[in-house]
């Protein structure tokens, strides 16, 4: 589990992961966190195939290095082990899309209760900083730096909270909430404006109970963004084949 901390850790520290230049020497944690940014960032689509192959030849390492890191985004759930040393992103259904906001209703308040204990002007600074990156994003229309920032908003939570375990779960929580948002939302960042400088602010002005509710509040409107409970029509293999057979009306 320590490289699982060492990844939400170095996450938040490099901005996002920072730039990755093909060179030797590279670690499989690197390639790790790299991957994860891609999934930030809506790269990489649920269910898209990644070969070990594939990453060896893309990140010029050896394919023992580039399973080193597939086996860690298995471990966190990321990926899906397939044959023939290939993975698949992970595409999670709507129970687990569920799952995870009610996971994250139980480790967020806790999170926000330990900031607002501990916090010194240094880590508020740090917290504007990055509000102040999200708001830049917005305002030049920089797409996939504004879907990465806003979910690593929580990881950045998590960093001033200062408790690795935690840090590790809500860098797992977070990665499958934004594969959970690309497969069930209608927006694209799952996180609604404003409310992140919101929760800062209570934060700020050691708001404990007001900074936890205003973290529900923001839970709450991404779990309706997932519109999880919305009925949709189920598309089973037999009736796609029925359908190409012309048991299914024409089209």
């Amino acid at each position: 589990m320590d490289h699982l901390r060492g990844e939400a850790d170095a996450t938040v520290r490099e901005g996002g992961l920072g730039d990755f230049k093909r060179q030797r020497g590279r670690t499989a944690d690197e390639i790790t966190r790299r991957l994860v940014r891609a999934i930030f960032e809506h790269r990489l689509p649920p269910g898209m195939r990644i070969t070990e192959e594939k990453l060896s030849r893309t990140f010029g390492v050896s394919r023992t290095l580039a399973r080193q890191a597939t086996s860690q985004l298995c471990e966190m759930g990321v990926f899906v082990k397939k044959p023939n040393y290939s993975c698949t992103v992970a595409h999670p259904s709507r129970e687990d899309a569920q799952a995870l906001i009610d996971a994250r209703r139980m480790v967020e308040p806790e999170l926000i209760r330990q900031i607002v204990r501990s916090a010194s002007a240094s880590d508020l600074r740090l917290l504007d900083e990055h509000l102040a990156l999200e708001q830049e994003a917005r305002l030049t229309g920089d797409r996939s730096q504004l879907i990465r920032l806003t979910g690593e908003f929580h990881l950045k939570l998590a960093e001033l909270a200062r408790n690795p375990y935690l840090a590790s779960f809500m860098m797992r929580l977070q990665v499958l909430t934004c594969l959970a948002i690309l497969v069930h939302a209608d927006g694209e960042t799952g996180c609604p404006r404003d409310e992140h400088a919101d929760i800062a602010q209570k934060i700020r002005s050691r708001d404990a109970e007001g900074a936890v509710q205003q973290m529900l509040t923001h839970l709450q409107h991404i779990e309706l963004e997932l519109r999880l409970e919305e009925v949709r029509p189920s598309h089973q293999p037999e009736d796609t084949f029925r359908w190409l057979a012309g048991d299914i009306g024409a089209g």
